[in-house]
């Protein structure tokens, strides 16, 4: 998504009938998913959340494309390490105070992201911009 567009949310096109009202921007859908990432792969290693994360919408001081896509390299650099952590012996132990097992923590968390970036897909082609994904490949 163009820098320009990261303010878009589905709500600015007024689509009769439609009721998009109050969700959420493209900036704010990023970052989302990386702050819930941080929230589901911190147990996992121990890492502190980052400053300025309250919330599952991520930190407020964050506005620019560049800030917000290292926020999300950043979160998902955390979910690698996470990820790298898991062996037979800890995957079904609950980390910290968590009710949730490593693995289920860990297959939460890609899900999640999964989940979200079909979302972010509706709002570039609601821009008329074909996802990454989607594009013909080059030879």
């Amino acid at each position: 998504m163009p820098e320009d567009k990261y303010n878009f949310s589905p709500e600015t096109l007024n689509i009769p009938g439609a009721d998009y009202k109050g969700v959420r921007t493209f900036a704010v859908q990023v970052k989302h998913v990386a702050a819930s990432n941080y929230f589901i792969w911190s147990p996992l290693t121990g890492d502190k959340l980052p400053e300025g994360l309250k919330d599952g919408n991520g930190p407020e001081n964050l506005k620019t494309k560049a800030d917000i896509i290292k926020f999300l390299k950043d979160s998902f650099a955390l979910g690698h390490k996470a990820a790298a952590s898991l062996t037979a012996e800890n995957m079904l132990q609950n980390p910290g105070s968590s009710k949730s097992t490593r693995l289920r923590l860990a297959i939460f968390g890609v899900a999640h992201a999964f989940d979200h970036y079909g979302q972010m897909v509706e709002y570039l082609r609601m821009n008329g911009i074909v996802p990454p994904a989607s594009r013909a490949k080059s030879d």
